[in-house]
């Protein structure tokens, strides 16, 4: 059965998702989603995704949304690999992917960015609204590392959801200018996840279109 995801190549959200996918050897189809020409509210999108947003992922008969979600599916369905097997190791994972995906990310998505500085009337710049919520919100992840649980990833020595949720998050920090040098574990950890075939091998430059903007 074909698995296809319905993606937009700098999406975070949807970055996760082929990681995810990659690490546990799924092959997919990667439909593009054009968030800069509003496809996302176009009706073949939302018949997808009410809420409009990518990725929307097609598998097992399911059209899933929500990037934790599906992560969750794939947790359940496939296998565990991205949760540490004790309670409260599952906990901290989650915990460092939720400060990152539940935290930073939302007020830092594109539609919430852009209508921060249109409502400001300039007076707020992009690149002003992402380093006042990525860099204090990385600081606190760096902050969650400082425990004896971080190995050579977020959590021991193999990828969980929390390496998952960082590396792009990562690659949005240094797309915005968000210095890395005052958060070692986290710019050490990145490194090494984004060694990994399965992490390169979802890089948003793997799926940028020829005439995307830079």
């Amino acid at each position: 059965m074909t698995v296809t995801l319905f993606d937009y190549w700098r999406s975070s959200a949807a970055y996760r998702v082929r990681i995810a996918l990659n690490l546990r050897g799924i092959a997919f189809d990667s439909v593009p989603v054009n968030l800069l020409t509003a496809e996302h509210r176009a009706p073949p999108h939302l018949a997808r995704n009410p809420q409009g947003l990518v990725p929307a992922l097609a598998i097992d008969g399911l059209m899933l949304t929500q990037s934790l979600a599906i992560l969750d599916y794939l947790e359940e369905t496939r296998g565990p690999l991205l949760l540490p097997p004790d309670p409260p190791g599952r906990a901290r994972a989650r915990a460092i992917a939720q400060a990152i995906a539940m935290e930073i990310h939302p007020v830092c998505n594109l539609s919430v960015a852009r209508h921060a500085v249109q409502a400001s009337g300039g007076g707020i710049t992009m690149e002003a609204w992402m380093h006042r919520f990525i860099g204090p919100g990385l600081a606190a992840v760096e902050a969650m590392l400082d425990h004896p649980a971080t190995g050579a990833f977020c959590h021991g020595d193999a990828p969980t959801v929390a390496d998952v949720c960082l590396v792009p998050q990562v690659y949005n920090a240094r797309r915005w200018g968000v210095p890395l040098d005052p958060l070692p574990r986290i710019a050490a950890i990145a490194a090494r996840a984004e060694a990994l075939p399965a992490f390169a091998a979802a890089h948003p430059d793997r799926f940028k279109p020829e005439d995307a903007p830079a």
